[in-house]
This record gives structure tokens, C-alpha cells and sequence, in this order.
């Protein structure tokens, strides 16, 4: 495990630090349009999302979907989708990037609920996906390429 970070750096992976909550989320900092945001990093999210509250604070241009979104405790939530933004972490970036908007607000009760610090959105399996990521628990660190 030692040589996996100079690996992945002589393969020009971006080293992005994450914190682990007190609910064993995984709790990543990124900028959108700029702008930074506190987020859960969720291998199990199919796209990344943000909150309707954040629509303003991130600039987001939101238009109507079809889709509707579901997740821990929640179904059939009315959503919105911001194509074309730019997303950074640390040194990675990516531009071109479309976020699902919905309702967060019973995931942050959940985070409140339990003395935790409430988030922006979800950085989900799309992000992985695409910057091919590799978690690394044991040091708290997600590579993207």
C-alpha cells in the first residue's frame, strides 16, 4: 500500500484528501463554477447532485426533468438538471459537467441529527466514472485521472 501514491502519481493521477464523518460518510471539498462546497463522496450515487438551495450559490442554470430521483429513505423526488458546469477538486477538473438537483434537505437532517455538518450535494459515480477513480480508505484519499 505504501507504493500505491507514487504510482498513481507517476501516472498523473490528481490526489484529492477526503474526511470521514462521524457517520462514516466520506466528506469531500470541490469548487463548482467556481464556487466551493462541502460534499458527500457516494460510490452508490449513480449522478452527482446538489440541493435546490444551492441552486443561486453555485450559478447553476437548472431546467425541468423527466427524471425523478431516488435514494436512502426517498422516492419518486422531483428533480431539475444544470448541464454545463465546471467542477474542481484540488488539481482535477472537469468542464462540460451536468449536476442532478433535488431535494437534499432528509439527507442534511439526517447529518444534523446526528451532530454532523450538513453538505451542498453528492459527488456520486459519474465523477468516478469518468476521472477513473481510485479510493484510498486507509489514507483518506480519492485519485482521479
Amino acid at each position: 500500500m505504501n507504493y500505491l501514491p507514487y504510482i498513481l502519481k507517476k501516472e498523473k493521477y490528481k490526489k484529492i484528501k477526503f474526511k470521514v464523518s462521524k457517520t462514516q460518510h466520506l466528506l469531500i471539498k470541490a469548487k463548482i463554477n467556481g464556487v466551493k462546497g462541502n460534499f458527500i463522496l457516494d460510490t452508490g450515487a449513480s449522478n452527482s447532485c446538489i440541493g435546490f438551495e444551492s441552486i443561486e450559490l453555485f450559478q447553476l442554470q437548472a431546467n425541468d426533468s423527466k427524471t425523478q430521483a431516488s435514494g436512502a429513505g426517498a422516492t419518486g423526488m422531483f428533480t431539475q438538471i444544470a448541464t454545463g458546469n465546471t467542477l474542481q477538486m484540488n488539481r482535477w477538473k472537469y468542464k462540460k459537467f451536468d449536476l442532478v438537483i433535488f431535494d437534499l434537505s432528509h439527507v442534511n437532517e439526517a447529518l444534523i441529527a446526528y451532530k454532523a455538518q450538513p453538505v451542498h450535494g453528492i459527488i456520486g459515480a459519474d465523477i468516478l466514472m469518468k476521472g477513473k477513480g481510485i479510493i484510498d480508505y486507509y489514507n483518506h484519499c480519492l485519485y482521479l485521472l
